[in-house]
C-alpha cells in the first residue's frame, strides 16, 4: 500500500551540492533510504571515487543492492557505529557525509511497519526489524510515567498526561497492537483538535523517536563525522523535527565555536583553540515549488558544516 505517495529524496541538488563532491573524494551516505542522495553522488564521483553507504533498515539495504557499482558499498548498520563501519572497510578519512535523518516515504506507507496512523496495520515501529522492541511490546509493559514523559519529551504534546493515562486504562481490556487502536485511543483523550493535524501525529512521532533512540543515535553519531572528516570536508545534516534540528543546530556553533575562555584572562587570539568546523552558509529549506511537489518536504532543514585544519 502507499496511499497515493512515491518516494521523492528532499532537498537532493542541495544536500549532493553542499558535499562539494570532489571527483576522487570518499564519501558517506549515512541513511540511504531509496538511494536518491546515493545515486546523485555517484553521478559526480570520477572513476577513482567512492561511496559508502549506510541504512539500520533492511528494506533499505536491500534496494540499495540494485545499484551495481564498483565504486559504491551498502551496510547495514546504524549510523551511531559509523566509525566501527569505515575501520571494517579499511577507511580512515573521507571528504563528506551526508545524515537524512527521520523517516522515508516507503516506511510511512508500508502498513507493515506500523509508523503511520493513516493505514491500519500493526504496531512495530522499529527502523531495523531484525531486532528490539516493538511499539506494541513497549505500550504493554511502559509505566504511565515513563509513557507520559516520552509522549511530552519526545512529541512535545501538552496532552501527553492525558493521552498516557487513556493508553493504561485501554490496555487493561485488551493488548494495543494495531495502529488503529492507539490513533482512536489518543483521539479520545484529546480536549480539543488543531486544524490540518491528526491527534496521534505527535504521540506516533514521540514513540518512533524513541523506540529507534533517534536522537542518541544523532549525538553519537555527530562527533565521529568530525573525528573522520578530512580538511575542508563538508558535513550536512537535513532534519525534519524540532527536536534533531535543536541537536544539530548546537552542535556544529559548538564546535565551530569553541568555548570562550574566562574574561580578563591575559590570552592572545592565537592561543585560543582553534574550531574544527567552520559553518557553511545559513539553514537551507525546500523551495516553495519543492514543497508543493512534496508535502512531506515542508518541515526539512539543512546545516551544513566544513571541517577545518584544526587537529
Amino acid at each position: 500500500m502507499n496511499g497515493g505517495f512515491s518516494h521523492k529524496t528532499v532537498l537532493l541538488r542541495e544536500a549532493v551540492d553542499a558535499l562539494n563532491i570532489r571527483p576522487d573524494g570518499v564519501y558517506v551516505d549515512g541513511t540511504f533510504g531509496r538511494g536518491g542522495h546515493s545515486r546523485l553522488i555517484l553521478e559526480r564521483l570520477g572513476r577513482s571515487g567512492r561511496l559508502i553507504a549506510l541504512d539500520r533498515d533492511l528494506a533499505g539495504v536491500e534496494a540499495a543492492r540494485g545499484i551495481a557499482d564498483r565504486r559504491f558499498k551498502i551496510v547495514h548498520s546504524s549510523f551511531s557505529r559509523l566509525r566501527d563501519a569505515l575501520t571494517d572497510l579499511d577507511v580512515a578519512r573521507v571528504d563528506g557525509v551526508l545524515l537524512d535523518l527521520g523517516v522515508s516515504s516507503p516506511q510511512l506507507d508500508e502498513a507493515a511497519r506500523g509508523f503511520s496512523f493513516r493505514f491500519d496495520g500493526p504496531l512495530d515501529m522499529r527502523m531495523d526489524t531484525s531486532h528490539g522492541q516493538t511499539a506494541a511490546e513497549w505500550l504493554a509493559g511502559a509505566p504511565e510515567q515513563q509513557l507520559w514523559e516520552v509522549i511530552k519529551n519526545y512529541g512535545e504534546e501538552r496532552y501527553a498526561k492525558q493521552i498516557a493515562r487513556a493508553i493504561v486504562a485501554a490496555r487493561s481490556g485488551e493488548p494495543i497492537v494495531t495502529t488503529r487502536q492507539l490513533s482512536q485511543i489518543v483521539a479520545k483523550a484529546f480536549k480539543s483538535r488543531e486544524p490540518h493535524q491528526d491527534p496521534a501525529t505527535r504521540t506516533f512521532q514521540a514513540i518512533r523517536i524513541y523506540l529507534n533512540q533517534e536522537l542518541e543515535e544523532l549525538s553519537l553519531v555527530l562527533p565521529q563525522c568530525v573525528e573522520i572528516l578530512a580538511p575542508f570536508g563538508r558535513l550536512a545534516v537535513i532534519s525534519f523535527h524540532s527536536l534533531e534540528d535543536r541537536v544539530v543546530k548546537r552542535f556544529m556553533r559548538d564546535v565551530a565555536h569553541p568555548s570562550s575562555l574566562p574574561t580578563k584572562l591575559p590570552v592572545r587570539h592565537a592561543e585560543l583553540p582553534a574550531p574544527r568546523l567552520r559553518l557553511v552558509g545559513k539553514a537551507v529549506r525546500p523551495s516553495a515549488e519543492e514543497v508543493a511537489a512534496n508535502p512531506r518536504a515542508r518541515s526539512a532543514v539543512m546545516r551544513v558544516a566544513e571541517r577545518t585544519e584544526a587537529p
